[in-house]
């Protein structure tokens, strides 16, 4: 299978606080590769470090072979929050960083995309007339609309109720499968890493390292059946064994 994004020896230090540290994996294409850890193992710097728009201390991201330098054309970002300008409508705020770029969008797709997230109807509504999951689907189409070959996705669920977090796995999943777009997706919720992902990798406690990294042999679209089947239950008892194992044993260290 051919690599999209090879993270290779990703270390970053902020003075004498170190994040990451020796960080290494592959990220294949058209693939949902989600990671989990310990809180404040370095998830979010691990994916800042891959979007470009931080630099690592030591290592490198690679897209295509090619070391990452910057904020880079092909790859998407989807935030802990959906970041809509509250002065601008839906539609606009989609369309702006197609203004950013000087660049003519493409409506079809967009209109596409909308339709597919049911927003359609709501393109000229403002952020504070949409509930929590319509904003963060408009982020969604946002990241979508410029057809980025690489989604990086920060824990955009976190803040949305159970039932809409639900909902929002469904809508992410459906649309992998019509676009196959590679997504790195960060989590904090084990289940919602192995409902949407090929491959989970797990991150040790502070600094972040591999610590194991889990093929997710399921057959999709995934339903309810098979999120409670015996291979998911065993699935994640064995992430939940690593990351509370760490903690264990940070708190004995202590």
């Amino acid at each position: 299978m051919t690599v999209k994004l090879a993270i290779s020896n990703a270390g970053k230090r902020y003075g004498s606080f170190e994040a990451l540290l020796n960080c290494s994996f592959d990220v294949p294409a058209n693939t949902i590769v989600s990671i989990v850890g310990p809180s404040g193992c370095g998830k979010t710097t691990l994916l800042w470090s891959m979007s470009g728009l931080h630099d690592l201390t030591q290592g490198q991201v690679l897209l295509d072979g090619t070391a990452i330098s910057g904020p880079h054309p092909d790859i998407g970002l989807v935030f802990q929050d959906a970041n809509l300008l509250p002065w601008r409508n839906l539609m606009d705020n989609i369309l702006f960083p197609f203004e950013i770029k000087h660049a003519k969008p493409d409506t079809e797709w967009i209109d596409h995309l909308l339709d597919r997230v049911g927003l359609k109807g709501f393109e000229t509504r403002f952020p504070r007339e949409l509930s929590g999951g319509m904003q963060q689907r408009a982020s969604i189409v946002r990241a979508l609309s410029l057809r980025p070959q690489v989604l990086l996705m920060d824990e955009p669920f976190g803040a949305l109720d159970a039932f809409t977090r639900e909902e929002m796995n469904k809508l992410v999943e459906e649309i992998w499968l019509e676009t196959k777009t590679t997504i790195v997706f960060i989590t904090h919720s084990i289940e919602e890493a192995i409902f949407l992902s090929d491959r989970v990798v797990v991150l040790t406690q502070r600094p972040g390292q591999v610590l194991s990294d889990y093929s997710v042999d399921l057959p999709r679209p995934r339903t309810l059946e098979t999120m409670s089947s015996r291979a998911v239950f065993d699935l994640t008892n064995r992430i939940k064994a690593d990351i509370y194992g760490q903690q264990s044993l940070a708190k004995a260290a202590e």
